[in-house]
């Protein structure tokens, strides 16, 4: 259903079905489409209103229909991530599209969310199928396990699956290593077994300059 045409355009292939996209980021279609605006992330009033008391902001649109369709956001590259019934959390900012069959929703992160100034609160989406993902620049997967934990830089995390703890370590950045951080700054570490998407690129965040 989801398929890449190059890096920054991604195409689905409707066939009666629904896909879930952030709001605007379609760019053409073909065929007969129906466009519906969905509140509180597509996941109704409950959404609507943890989304608001959260702060996790995350505004979608429904699709539906016979056809393809093209999206894309701000020429950022973007990843397809498959789901087979597990959970994937990452950055509302940060997600393009998903199955109209994956469920979406908020976690709390702790202090992870914290140092982004996104409040305490991610996206997930769970369930089977794939997800559009974006980054300002190509994306690296970056594996965990047991044996080998990951130290993150808050400004460049994207998403992460698969069994893993996080845990917010304050006092040095990588920057501030260089000599050019400011202040207090943190890093996000992960133990466990999964994988966590980072970009080339670091957002502005409290983390790195407090």
């Amino acid at each position: 259903m989801f398929r890449l045409q190059g890096s920054k355009v991604l195409a689905v292939e409707m066939t009666g079905d629904a896909v879930k996209a952030k709001n605007g980021s379609m760019v053409a279609y073909d065929g007969q489409m129906a466009l519906k605006k969905l509140s509180g992330g597509g996941e109704g009033i409950r959404g609507m209103v943890t989304r608001r008391i959260t702060g996790e902001q995350l505004t979608v649109m429904e699709v539906r229909g016979q056809g393809t369709c093209w999206f894309a956001d701000r020429a950022s590259e973007i990843n397809l991530v498959g789901l087979q019934g597990d959970k994937l959390y990452v950055e509302s900012s940060n997600l393009l599209a998903t199955d109209g069959g994956l469920r979406t929703g908020t976690t709390f992160t702790g202090l992870r969310g914290a140092s982004q100034g996104n409040g305490l609160f991610t996206t997930t989406v769970e369930g089977h199928g794939q997800a559009a993902i974006t980054s300002d620049g190509p994306a690296v997967v970056l594996r965990v396990s047991p044996q080998y934990p990951l130290s993150v830089d808050p400004g460049a995390y994207i998403a992460h699956q698969g069994n893993l703890r996080q845990t917010f370590q304050s006092g040095v950045t990588f920057r501030t290593l260089m000599g050019e951080g400011g202040g207090e700054a943190f890093q996000i570490r992960f133990e466990g077994d999964g994988l966590v998407y980072v970009q080339p690129s670091e957002r502005n965040t409290i983390a790195g300059d407090v």
